[in-house]
């Protein structure tokens, strides 16, 4: 005796329809700056907040953002920190550069 083996019938799905953009082009003003071409820059640095608000709140949301990202994962890693302790070792380098490198000619001549 033979046994009936099970095929399933999967029923026949209808190809994916092509993704459409939106119906408005977004205004350039709120586009991300990766986003901007550039004969669009000057525009798009004309929307932008100057204050000193605008710049806090931009410093903050950058911050916000990056802290969310790399600090405050459920599986998190040394990336995050890492990224930090390596910014802050070349801003040291690079403003103790001059000092540095007048060390070097004293040693030498």
């Amino acid at each position: 005796m033979h046994s009936a083996v099970f095929i399933p019938i999967i029923p026949r799905c209808q190809p994916f329809a092509p993704v459409k953009m939106a119906d408005r082009p977004v205004p350039v003003i709120e586009k991300r700056l990766l986003d901007v071409k550039l004969g669009e820059l000057g525009t798009w640095l004309g929307g932008r907040n100057f204050t000193p608000m605008g710049l806090i709140s931009a410093v903050r949301r950058g911050h916000d953002r990056y802290y969310s990202k790399y600090i405050d994962v459920k599986r998190g890693g040394i990336g995050g920190v890492a990224m930090v302790l390596t910014a802050y070792v070349v801003l040291s380098y690079v403003w103790q550069y001059d000092h540095i490198k007048h060390d070097r000619w004293r040693k030498y001549h």
